[in-house]
């Protein structure tokens, strides 16, 4: 991650492409699944980030005199893309406006701990805190938000000003968005003179515009069976790199049956992640025992794990009183959107939980629907990936602390747990990261025993390019950090 480094989402997350043009020895092809929800870096939602701890960007660096306060000292030289000078009276804008709701934004919640913004010369921000929030340095960084010019409002959606790599030029909804190099970056200069995306919702028609030379690049972005099909063309090339993305299940704890641990317990080693990491993800998937990715500063391995193991299962439900009449100890009912690759999860499920007793009853919704039911606690239980989210270890209080039931944050299977609660309001008050890294340790090692969600996997990242393109690297989050350095390749 890189703190307050300017490059507006409006930079590195508009990323979209017209799959219709021949190619361009200039112009950088990629395709997306749909265009950017907002082109404002304040309100778009995205999971932008470089990597999962923070370094240093647009400021040159910063200090904690205590633990009220942060102090940055901003990069000197930074434009915006019109310009202007980019100052700390850009960066206190930014932050003012969600503060003080001139922005409508689910933003504005992640710096609640902040009292105020102020900035002492044009080069020094300074953050006053109402109480120590080790996470506010995640929540500056570059994924999270995006510095605009002093003034801007709702007018940054059509027509976004960054301090990035990229410019921006022009987009279409639905079709398409197009950057250009910003040839007065303050930083290394993007070796592309133009990138250009389309949206290109169906998957199939994406593996076919690669296939055929009309696009160069697609990540994370086609089923595994058509990487492998790619794979064989001659004109293009995989990348492959392990990956943040989780995939996880989540049970609603106000459920009669799945508020006692055992039965979570045993479904946890009821389920065989072998053969869905083999057959519906082809390999191209970790097995998860934590909602934070190993490459997390504070993932810890050291907890249980519910290796495949049936016969446990049964006999933890024996124990628990819930004997099988008829083959059958209880129904329960998954919830899934129609994606394909959610609905094969579900059928394998169904497989493996019979095997131990358990009917699983799949309802299928569109994806609305599915999620408006989810985020309102109407299911038994559920699976969804977390993207970007689960980098920080943030992600323990907006996903499980008690304080965040539905509407105020992400504990959608109404868990609690006071040891956790009190766990995780010392690590964010504590600003010593040795400190911290043992109290997530054990918020870890509580949440394994107390099974509220079942990890299931990592995915990996998987880019399909064209061998036009080179120099391409991939990063943990699976972001389009790769474009700053990326080349196209003379024919």
């Amino acid at each position: 991650m890189r703190i307050l480094r300017g490059i507006a989402a409006t930079a590195l997350a508009l990323y979209l492409l017209s799959c219709s043009q021949a190619a361009d020895p200039n112009t950088l092809v990629m395709i997306i699944e749909s265009s950017p929800t907002n082109l404002d870096p304040r309100v778009g939602l995205d999971a932008q980030s470089e990597h999962l701890n923070v370094q240093p960007g647009l400021a040159e660096r910063w200090e904690a005199p205590d633990p009220l306060t942060y102090v940055f000292h901003l990069r000197r030289g930074v434009t915006f893309h019109d310009g202007r000078a980019l100052t700390s009276r850009d960066v206190k804008w930014t932050f003012d406006s969600l503060l003080e709701g001139k922005i409508r934004s689910t933003k504005s919640a992640a710096y609640r701990f902040v009292d105020h913004v102020e900035a002492p010369d044009d080069f020094t921000v300074i953050f006053r805190l109402k109480e120590p929030f080790a996470t506010l340095l995640w929540n500056l960084s570059e994924g999270a938000i995006g510095i605009v010019p002093y003034g801007s409002l709702d007018e940054i959606t059509r027509q976004p000003v960054g301090s990035g790599p990229f410019k921006f030029v022009s987009a279409e909804q639905d079709k398409e968005v197009i950057l250009e190099r910003n040839d007065h970056y303050w930083g290394a200069k993007a070796q592309l003179a133009r990138v250009r995306f389309t949206v290109v919702p169906d998957t199939t028609t994406r593996a076919l515009e690669l296939r055929k030379g009309s696009a160069d690049v697609a990540i994370n972005a086609l089923t595994s069976d058509m990487v492998l099909a790619l794979e064989r063309e001659p004109r293009l090339q995989v990348e492959r790199a392990r990956g943040t993305v989780l995939s996880y299940m989540a049970f609603n704890l106000r459920d009669p049956v799945l508020s006692d641990v055992r039965v979570r317990q045993a479904i946890a080693y009821a389920i065989d992640r072998r053969p869905l990491i083999e057959y519906i993800w082809r390999g191209f998937a970790q097995p998860a025992s934590s909602v934070l990715p190993p490459q997390s500063w504070a993932y810890d391995a050291d907890v249980a794990i519910y290796p495949h193991d049936p016969e446990k299962a049964r006999q933890i439900l024996d124990a628990a009183g819930y004997r099988p009449l008829n083959g059958i100890r209880f129904h329960l009912t998954m919830k899934t959107s129609t994606e394909e690759s959610t609905r094969l999860l579900a059928a394998v499920l169904q497989q493996q939980l019979r095997e131990v007793g358990i009917a699983l009853d799949i309802r299928t919704f569109e994806f609305a629907t599915f999620f408006a039911d989810v985020t309102s606690g109407a299911f038994q239980f559920y699976s969804l990936r977390w993207i970007g989210g689960n980098e920080d270890p943030d992600i323990f209080e907006y996903a499980f602390h008690s304080a965040k039931f539905p509407p105020r944050g992400a504990n959608r299977g109404f868990y609690s747990n006071p040891h956790i609660d009190v766990l995780i309001d010392q690590a964010r008050r504590e600003t010593d990261q040795n400190v911290r890294k043992r109290l997530y340790a054990e918020v870890q090692a509580v949440l394994a025993q107390d099974v509220p969600y079942v990890n299931l996997w990592y995915f990996d990242n998987v880019l399909v390019h064209s061998k036009r393109v080179r120099g391409i690297t991939l990063n943990p989050s699976g972001n389009y950090n790769f474009l700053k350095t990326v080349e196209i390749r003379s024919q």
